[in-house]
């Protein structure tokens, strides 16, 4: 099984993931080919190797809409300063001084969504990239309407909305697929400290959007005052993770480094991505925390569990017991990484009317487990796949896509979910 790692002790952002992604085997010409009439000319996106504290990285570039399309890129030892998103010209790791002054919303375009998809659809990737890619941005934009209070279909992407952020999104779903890993697990991410300006005004780090996008993820504020996880960082990590915590056992391959846009003096600014092989069958230890509840409200069930999941629990169920005096109750099973205990346990004290909780740690056995798009006469779907020594036990379709499918071509869901399977097996 096929791992890739995102170590993300110093952030992470297009540029940077992008970068890693790169150096870690992605070929930049097959890059520049699936961006398609995305990138203008050959020289639009390209790469230099730099030094960050003391690490030699790749640092991915773009030329920005506030550059001009033609003519020869900037020389390969100076980073561009104007025209680019946060990935870019906001330079990640910008202290929140913001000495340059460069305000996002002077030279950004504000693009809408459909606007977006149209340019999407300029590039070279396969339909479920595109697809993909535009499931991405329609993330941004569900998170900027929830923020702002704006009917999404009038949203405009500010920060995110400029051509070098569309290129990072674009390229950053072909190279993960390029890369070919089975499952990405993602460290905790260190968000950085201060504020940043943005097109309206000066926030506090993560900014609104970047913290939208992280919910439900692991996150942590370093020593560095800097904006270290943009929006579209942010964006990409949380939607190809698969699980996030410490580097899993594994037989390492390749690693690549993607570089921010400045050299901190003490940490390097960059992300590292380790592809690796995992073994199948393999194990781990989980802490498995319980208790029994015959006095509390039935509503408070629901949003428990809801706020278990986000605080890091792999699993939680209910079930139906019979507890003294003859009295029904509920026993809640969490099951979590031994490292969350101590926060699960406080967080069901807190939540609940339980005086008492019980734990052990086991071990388990996972089947390995892989995602494959299979396109359908109706559309892509995802399907997740577990097996176990190279043979495969399970596919599943991603039920998200089929009720999504469903709604538009007005499709019985079963039906929807069976022309699934049966292109997988087609394609199998």
């Amino acid at each position: 099984m096929t791992t890739l790692y995102l170590d993300c002790f110093s952030g992470a952002s297009g540029d940077m993931v992008l970068g890693a992604l790169i150096d870690a085997g992605v070929p930049l010409a097959d890059l520049r080919a699936a961006l398609g009439s995305l990138a203008v000319d050959p020289e639009a996106v390209w790469t230099e190797r730099v030094v960050r504290t003391g690490i030699a990285a790749t640092k991915f570039h773009v030329r920005g809409e506030g550059v001009p399309e033609s003519g020869p890129a900037p020389a390969a030892t100076h980073d561009h300063g104007h025209g680019h998103s946060p990935d870019h010209g906001h330079d990640h790791g910008h202290p929140d001084s913001h000495a340059a002054g460069h305000d996002h919303a002077d030279d950004h375009a504000h693009r809408t969504l459909p606007e977006i998809y149209r340019l999407i659809d300029r590039s070279a990737l396969a339909p479920a990239g595109r697809e993909r890619a535009k499931a991405l941005f329609a993330r941004l934009g569900e998170a900027e309407s929830a923020i702002h209070g704006t009917p999404i279909e009038q949203v405009h992407l500010h920060e995110v909305g400029a051509l070098d952020s569309i290129i990072d999104i674009v390229g950053a779903v072909f190279a993960f697929e390029a890369l070919g890993a089975d499952e990405v697990i993602a460290s905790p991410l260190n968000v950085g400290s201060g504020t940043v300006r943005l097109a309206h005004g000066l926030y506090p780090v993560p900014a609104p959007a970047t913290l939208k996008l992280l919910a439900g993820v692991p996150i942590y504020s370093g020593a560095q005052v800097a904006e270290l996880v943009t929006p579209t960082g942010a964006l990409l990590v949380s939607d190809y993770a698969q699980g996030y915590g410490p580097m899993p056992a594994m037989t390492v391959r390749t690693v690549g480094y993607g570089a921010g846009g400045r050299d901190f003096r003490d940490t390097p600014n960059v992300l590292r991505a380790v592809l690796g092989d995992r073994s199948a069958g393999h194990t781990h230890t989980v802490c498995v925390i319980e208790c029994e509840i015959d006095d509390m409200n039935p509503q408070i069930f629901g949003a428990l569990m809801d706020q278990v999941l986000e605080a890091g629990a792999l699993d939680v169920f209910y079930t139906a017991v019979q507890m003294k005096k003859s009295r029904p109750g509920t026993l809640l099973t969490i099951m979590a990484p031994p490292a969350k205990r101590e926060a699960l346990t406080a967080l069901v004290f807190r939540e609940t009317t339980t005086i008492g909780v019980r734990y052990r740690e086991m071990t388990r056995e996972c089947l390995d487990r892989s995602h494959k798009t299979v396109e359908t006469p109706l559309g892509a779907v995802r399907f997740k796949l577990a097996t176990r020594g190279g043979t495969l036990l399970n596919a599943s379709p991603e039920f998200e896509d089929i009720l999504r499918l469903a709604t538009a071509h007005g499709r019985p869901i079963k039906d929807v979910q069976a022309l699934a399977m049966k292109a997988f097996l087609e394609s199998a």
